[in-house]
C-alpha cells in the first residue's frame, strides 16, 4: 500500500510539476508574444475598448481613436489615409494589423512593458488605459510631393535622410485608404478586404519595402562599382572592352548595351564612363571579372538578404549565392536573379552618400506615453560599413557625372549637383520594363537620399526607360526637400 501511495505521490508531482512549468511559461515567457497574436480575440477587444493612442506626423494625428456608442469605445480613423497608408497600415477588428499600427501595437494599445505603471494606474484609479503615441519620421510635405510626383504609375518612392536614417517619404501605388477597414461591421470589413485582396495590382504592399520585388537593372551596377574599387584591383579609370555586343560564356545568349550601341563610341570604356553611360557590357565583363562571390559579399553589406526592420519588415532583397558565369555577368547589370526594393536601394544610395557608412533606416522618430514621458526615441545607429571612405567619393563623382552629362539627366537642378543612377530592368520577353532611379543631393553635403521604382514600364510597355519616368519623379522630391 505504501509503495502504490508513493507511485501515485510521485505522479501527482510530475503532474504538478508539468503544470506549474507550463503556467510559468506561458505567463512569463510568452505572454509578449500572446498578447501580440492577431488571434488573440481577448487582446483585440481590450485593445478597442481603450483609447489607442495616435500615429503622428509633424505632431498632427495622422491616425487617432475616437469615442463610438457600441461595445467596442473607439473607432480608429485615418486622415489623409491613402496618402499614409504603407506607413500606418491598419488596424481592423477582424483581419489582423499591418504597418506602424501592428509592428508598435503593443505601445498604441498600451500594453507594453514600458507601460506597466501606467496599467497598474489605471486599474487603481478606475480610469481606462492609454495608448502612447506614434511620431514618425516622415515629412508631410515631402510625402506630398512623393505622392505627387508618382501620379498615377504603379510603383514606389522612399526619401531618407542619409546621415540618421530618418525616413522622410514613404508612398506606394496603388493603396488603399485604412478607413474601409477601421469599421465595427465585420460584414462590411471583410468585404472591402477582400476587394483590396483581390485587387490584382495588390494594393495591400507596401512596395516601398515589401511584396513582389523587382530587378534593380542598372541601379545594382553601383553595387558592382563598389565591390570592384573596394577590392584595390580597380580603379574609377581602370578599362574594358566596349563592343556594341556580346555573346555569354557556355550560352548562345547575345547581351547588348542600351540603344545596342558600343556606349559611347570608343574600343574601351572606363568604369566611371561605364556608371555615367550605364553601359551593359563592360559591367558585364568587370562581374565576369571580381566574381559572384565578390559581388555577394558587396551586395550583403548594403542589406541584400536581409531583412530590415523600420519597424515595418521589409521583404529581403536578393542576390543569388550561386550564380554560373553567365549569370554572374548578368547580375552585373541588375539583371539574371538579382531582386530589390526601393528601400533597398536607397540604402546602396545612403552607403555612398554618407562616406561609406551606411545608417539604419527608421521610420519611427519618437514613443511617448500619455503621461509625455518619452519611452522611445530616434537614435540613429550604424547598419555597417559598406566601403571604404576613398570609394564612396569615387562613385559619387561618377553618380554626378551620370546625372550632369550622361544617362540620369533628368534628375538635373540648377545650381545643385544631383548624384544619381538610373535603371531600366527587363523581366521577360514581351514583359514591360521596370523602371528605377536611386541618388542624393547635395553630392557634397547629402541632405536627402531617394530611390523610385515604377512597375509595368509605366503603361508604355518597353518603350520607356528610367531616365524618362524615375529620374524626374526623384527630382520633384529632391527639390522637394532642398528648396523648402
Amino acid at each position: 500500500m505504501n509503495k502504490e501511495l508513493k507511485r501515485v505521490s510521485i505522479v501527482v508531482l510530475l503532474m504538478f510539476l508539468a503544470l506549474f512549468g507550463s503556467s510559468t511559461v506561458i505567463q512569463v515567457l510568452t505572454a509578449d508574444s500572446l498578447r501580440a497574436d492577431g488571434r488573440n480575440s481577448r487582446t483585440l477587444y481590450a485593445s478597442y475598448s481603450a483609447e489607442r493612442g495616435p500615429i503622428l506626423v509633424d505632431g498632427q494625428p495622422i491616425a487617432e481613436s475616437v469615442p463610438t456608442d457600441d461595445e467596442f469605445k473607439f473607432q480608429r480613423t485615418y486622415t489623409d489615409g491613402p496618402l499614409f497608408a504603407p506607413a500606418t497600415g491598419y488596424f481592423t477588428l477582424n483581419q489582423g494589423n499591418t504597418g506602424i499600427e501592428g509592428s508598435l501595437n503593443d505601445y498604441l494599445s498600451g500594453t507594453s512593458n514600458s507601460q506597466f505603471l501606467d496599467q497598474v494606474n489605471a486599474l487603481l484609479t478606475g480610469q481606462n488605459p492609454k495608448g502612447a503615441a506614434v511620431e514618425l519620421t516622415l515629412d508631410r510635405d515631402i510625402q506630398q510631393a512623393a505622392w505627387d510626383a508618382l501620379g498615377d504609375l504603379q510603383g514606389a518612392v522612399i526619401a531618407i535622410n542619409p546621415k540618421t536614417g530618418a525616413i522622410l517619404a514613404m508612398v506606394s501605388k496603388p493603396t488603399f485608404d485604412p478607413n474601409t477597414l477601421a469599421g465595427h461591421d465585420t460584414d462590411q470589413v471583410i468585404a472591402a478586404y477582400d476587394q483590396l485582396l483581390a485587387d490584382p495590382a495588390g494594393p495591400l504592399f507596401n512596395r516601398t519595402l515589401a511584396g513582389n520585388l523587382n530587378p534593380p537593372g542598372s541601379t545594382f551596377k553601383l553595387v558592382v562599382a563598389a565591390a570592384a574599387l573596394d577590392s584595390g584591383q580597380y580603379t574609377a579609370d581602370s578599362q574594358f572592352p566596349n563592343p556594341p555586343q556580346l555573346q555569354l560564356p557556355q550560352s548562345d545568349s547575345v547581351i547588348i548595351n542600351s540603344g545596342g550601341d558600343d556606349c559611347g563610341g570608343a574600343p574601351t570604356v572606363s568604369i566611371s564612363d561605364a556608371i555615367r553611360l550605364s553601359c551593359n557590357i563592360p559591367f558585364a565583363e568587370l562581374g565576369q571579372a571580381i566574381g559572384t562571390r565578390a559581388i555577394l559579399a558587396q551586395a550583403m553589406k548594403f542589406g541584400f538578404n536581409s531583412s530590415v526592420s523600420v519597424p515595418l519588415e521589409s521583404t529581403p532583397s536578393v542576390y543569388p549565392r550561386a550564380l554560373d558565369e553567365p549569370q554572374t555577368m548578368l547580375s552585373a547589370f541588375g539583371q539574371s536573379s538579382v531582386r530589390a526594393s526601393p528601400l533597398q536601394m536607397a540604402m546602396v544610395s545612403m552607403a555612398i552618400a554618407n562616406g561609406g557608412t551606411l545608417m539604419k533606416p527608421n521610420l519611427v522618430e519618437s514613443i511617448t506615453a500619455p503621461n509625455l514621458t518619452v519611452l522611445q526615441s530616434l537614435e540613429p545607429s550604424v547598419y555597417g560599413q559598406a566601403m571604404s571612405r576613398e570609394t564612396a567619393a569615387a562613385i559619387t563623382q561618377m553618380m554626378v557625372g551620370s546625372v550632369s552629362n550622361g544617362a540620369a539627366s533628368n534628375a538635373r537642378i540648377d545650381g545643385v549637383d544631383v548624384a544619381g543612377k538610373t535603371g531600366t530592368a527587363e523581366n521577360g520577353e514581351g514583359d514591360p520594363y521596370t523602371l528605377w532611379f536611386t541618388g542624393f543631393a547635395p553630392a557634397n553635403d547629402p541632405q536627402v537620399v531617394v530611390a523610385v521604382v515604377v512597375e509595368n514600364g509605366a503603361g508604355l510597355g518597353q518603350s520607356s526607360y528610367g531616365n524618362a519616368i524615375a529620374a524626374p519623379i526623384a527630382k520633384k522630391v529632391l527639390e522637394a526637400v532642398l528648396f523648402r
